[in-house]
């Protein structure tokens, strides 16, 4: 810009003189709260809260409203010209909240992997939204971002992860799923993929690979980072559902002979429709012949692996290159707080540093500091840490292998009770998760091998799964089993009881007899009526 052009821009924006009559000498702002309001509206609603919290193991689970009914119950507004005292509003909406809402934190609430949130992560959130930090920058949340740092490390120790492991937070498992796959695909191409890009002439075909029973986040993974999800290899699992490691391997070399570059492999500790871990140690073996990046999807199943009798395939995890981890799931933190791990920062931070001229944070005199935008794809960062910062203090990580054993042990008495109903036909159990579903008696016997009965009990049970959760006594998802149908229950959830898990095969059995009596087909009837 032309010498002459600054001094007026300079000009024009030189301040106004300050006399008491200037409405800016003392700003009036629509968005502030006096201390007092600010107070009082705050004393009232943690109250209601509180209230809330009280009232959540007799409460309804879902909402009933579908969405037609919902969005008249919330009925339509223009958007205000003028603000109005916001006290009114807020005790209003929070009670449409608590009431309408879905409440993870059910007791009775088994649909997904969504743990009820700790109360602290609550009070961590608010406290965290008050100063609101920017953790980009170490001299924009200087304090918070030690605590990342050390939310970090803690994790890494709770796991046992050998040696010194870093990371950075991020807003759930997909985020740090794909925040795995760009570090193993810039450390492991063999070109200079972030000037070049993947279809340069020097670069090769991306390859991936993981189980049939992977999450979709890899998809996006492989879409986002410009491969395609034609490059993500799916490996047949065996009767357990685990990746089978003879097939990975024998994929691999057929791979390489192509003239492909397989790059990474991705075992899961935890899937999320039955809860089983990939064999992770013999992965890993796999992974270090060919030199390959391992990356575990540990979101769920993770921190399981902290218990004194986690399985070998459990542990193995501790020999992956990076790691995903959900506190959000089972750490009982409220959302959003992700995780991922790895043993390789430098590879971590050379997937997304940049030094852009007007960042200018690195005036420490000469002190060491970690500026997390160069760790991840954000730039402008939430404190997430202090929930889980917090939430180990309250509980101690003898407190959390103590909730997450007992997590499991009610989902094995789920899968018990299960089988002492003659209507109801066990499935799997893992971890915390057990899938079944509702058999009438007459059709057992055709329940395998007949599609039209199989097509049919498929359709039952999913109605089941929506009348249950449409009744707000307890709220199921569901699996996919070869051609089955099954209702599936997670336990991640502090509030659950022996008492609850015992009531859901009840209801299940009530609510498969009401709705076979209505929807059977007549050419599946039989004798029955």
């Amino acid at each position: 810009m032309p010498k002459s052009k600054v001094a007026k821009a300079t000009k024009a924006h030189k301040p106004k003189s300050t006399k008491t009559s200037d409405p800016l000498t003392k700003r009036s702002a629509p968005s502030d709260l006096a201390p007092e309001k600010f107070r009082a509206i705050g004393h009232s609603l943690v109250d209601g809260i509180a209230d809330f919290l009280e009232d959540l193991p007799d409460a309804r689970t879902a909402s009933p409203l579908l969405p037609d009914a919902m969005r008249a119950k919330l009925g339509k507004r223009e958007m205000p010209e003028r603000g109005a005292d916001i006290a009114p509003i807020l005790d209003k909406f929070s009670r449409l909240f608590f009431e309408q809402s879905t409440h993870n934190g059910s007791p009775r609430f088994f649909g997904y992997i969504t743990s009820s949130a700790a109360p602290i992560s609550a009070l961590a959130d608010l406290l965290a939204a008050s100063v609101n930090p920017n953790c980009g920058a170490w001299a924009l949340s200087p304090i918070a971002t030690e605590i990342e740092n050390e939310s970090i490390r803690w994790l890494a120790q709770f796991m046992g992860l050998p040696g010194k492991w870093d990371g950075v937070l991020v807003s759930g498992g997909n985020m740090a799923n794909i925040v795995g796959f760009f570090v193993a695909r810039k450390a492991k191409a063999t070109w200079d993929i972030r000037a070049k890009g993947v279809a340069d002439p020097e670069s090769q075909r991306l390859i991936l690979y993981g189980s049939a029973e992977m999450h979709t986040w890899i998809n996006k993974a492989a879409d986002m980072g410009g491969l395609g999800t034609a490059a993500v290899r799916w490996i047949a699992t065996d009767d357990e559902l685990r990746m089978r490691p003879g097939e990975l391997r024998r994929q691999i070399v057929a791979d390489r002979a192509a003239g492909l570059h397989p790059f990474l492999v991705v075992g899961t500790a935890g899937t999320v429709g039955t809860g089983v871990t990939d064999p992770l140690p013999e992965i890993a073996k796999i992974c270090k012949e060919f030199d390959l990046w391992f990356h575990v999807d540990g979101a769920y199943g993770a921190p399981a692996v902290a218990l004194d009798d986690a399985s070998a395939d459990l542990k193995g995890l501790r020999l992956a290159d990076s790691i995903a981890i959900d506190p959000h799931k089972w750490l009982y933190n409220s959302i959003e707080a992700g995780c991922l791990l790895t043993r390789h920062p430098e590879a971590l931070r050379d997937a997304f540093a940049f030094k852009p001229s007007y960042y200018q944070f690195d005036d420490n005199e000469g002190q060491e500091v970690k500026n997390y935008f160069e760790y991840g794809p954000q730039n402008t960062r939430g404190f997430r840490a202090l929930k889980i910062w917090l939430g180990f203090q309250q509980a101690g990580a003898s407190g959390y292998r103590q909730m997450i054993a007992d997590d499991i042990e009610l989902a094995h008495r789920l899968h018990d009770f299960v089988g002492e109903h003659e209507l109801l036909e066990q499935g799997t159990v893992s971890l915390s998760i057990a899938t079944f579903r509702f058999v009438p008696a007459d059709l057992r016997r055709r329940s395998r091998g007949d599609k039209a009965v199989t097509d049919y009990l498929n359709e039952l049970n999913a109605r089941i799964a929506t009348a249950l959760r449409l009744s707000g006594r307890a709220f199921v998802s569901n699996a996919h089993v070869d051609d089955r149908y099954l209702l599936r229950a997670c336990i991640v959830n502090f509030r659950t009881t022996l008492a609850d898990v015992r009531a859901l095969p009840e209801a299940i059995v009530e609510l498969g007899r009401e709705l076979d009596e209505r929807i059977r087909p007549k050419e599946l009837l039989g004798g029955k009526r």
